[in-house]
């Protein structure tokens, strides 16, 4: 299904003159590695971030110091901001951003499996949050499904 979804991703993307840009924590590249599987994608993926360490959403993806200060990484706002930091560092028309906990064991009082997902384009900032279950491997898998999913809904008008 991510083959699919994701190709789909990349067609719209092509086909709407448009580029994406990737934000990613707990994912670690891997939405950005399913899109460059997709041959074409070079007309439409402009790069990605991988901020895992909290500092570096900060330091790399421009989100505000106070607001990762007060909420953790695992926030929101925190999501939509990365996004919105993938699109402007990549000059990108639309950013993607993943930031959660994997396991094993949670983070900051986070629990495993609340992850968020967003997407930041022209006139769109939309975040989504998951509860999800499952090991690390499958948390992370959903994830990058999740996101091609929020990206596609958007591409495909909403």
């Amino acid at each position: 299904m991510t083959d699919s979804l994701v190709a789909g991703v990349v067609h719209a993307l092509v086909e709407r003159g448009e580029t994406v840009a990737t934000a990613e924590s707990l994912t670690g590249g891997m939405v950005a590695a399913e899109l460059v599987a997709v041959a074409g994608v070079s007309a439409a993926f402009r790069g990605g971030l991988v901020v895992y360490a909290t500092e570096l959403k900060h330091e790399l993806a421009g989100v505000p110091e106070e607001l990762l200060a007060q909420r953790g990484p695992v926030d929101a706002d925190v999501a939509a901001a990365l996004a919105q930091g993938a699109r402007e560092r990549c000059g990108a028309d639309w950013g993607v951003a993943t930031t959660g906990v994997a396991g094993p064991e949670p983070q900051d009082g986070v629990p495993v499996g609340r992850v968020f997902v967003a997407v930041a384009g022209p006139g769109v900032a939309e975040v989504r949050e998951l509860k999800l279950d499952g090991g690390r491997a499958a948390i992370r898998e959903a994830t990058v499904v999740a996101a091609a999913e929020l990206l596609l809904s958007h591409l495909q008008g909403g």
